[in-house]
């Protein structure tokens, strides 16, 4: 019976490296995840601030977009379970704040979308309705339906949860100053109209996510480059 190999302190050493790289290369280390956050959000935030400045009807709900973020992260997250022999348990529980986050976004624009129309349909049944009128008496009275009030400086404040999570576990500044900047655009939303509400939505993303995306994936393909 052979005697079973000792591994030397060199070769543990190298051992314990090649593991810490296996497990680095999660959904979120390579920045694919903010990158994805990052530009879904931009466009559906700032295409919502197109319509609503200038009165452009795109066809559809825009925000669809966010569901279609979820799916990809769900099929990356399940390939990385697959093929990665090694994974921390804070890549998990990383992995599942973001799930919730993007179920909780797609919440939120399922209620805008939908209380507004179920109010009007129930007010109308009751026989009265919500009126627009002009204190000055310059122009007469208008009909108006229901609808959330700054509903997306909610939207801003939950995007900072995520962020500031992962950027703390991972201990990453650039996520954690993102978090912190989109706190502030939150405050400075609960004072603006509803439109430019959503062009602060779309600075969140970019500094929330994209930014560090982008810093997250060179790293990544820099430290690819350099284990090959």
């Amino acid at each position: 019976m052979s005697e079973e190999k000792k591994l030397t302190e060199q070769e543990s050493l190298e051992l314990i490296s090649t593991m810490i790289q296996k497990v680095k290369n999660s959904y979120h280390d390579t920045g694919i995840g903010s990158l994805l956050w990052g530009t879904v959000v931009f466009i559906a935030s700032f295409v919502s601030f197109l319509r609503y400045r200038y009165n452009i009807d795109i066809g559809f709900d825009i925000w669809l977009l966010v569901l279609g973020a979820i799916i990809p992260q769900i099929y990356l997250s399940i390939r990385e379970n697959k093929s990665s022999k090694a994974k921390r348990y804070d890549d998990d529980a990383i992995d599942t704040v973001w799930l919730v986050f993007g179920l909780t976004i797609f919440g939120l624009s399922f209620y805008q979308s939908t209380v507004g129309e179920t109010t009007n349909r129930i007010i109308q049944e009751e026989g009265w309705a919500m009126m627009k009128h002009y204190l000055s008496g310059n122009k007469a009275d208008e009909q108006i339906k229901p609808f959330t009030l700054s509903i997306y400086s909610l939207y801003i404040l939950i995007y900072a949860f995520p962020t500031l999570v992962t950027g703390l576990v991972k201990k990453f500044l650039p996520m954690i100053i993102g978090a912190i900047i989109t706190y502030v655009l939150f405050i400075f939303s609960c004072f603006t109209e509803s439109q430019y509400d959503m062009l602060l939505g779309a600075i969140a993303a970019i500094v929330c996510w994209f930014i560090p995306g982008i810093i997250l994936r060179k790293k990544y393909l820099a430290q690819k480059k350099s284990n090959v």
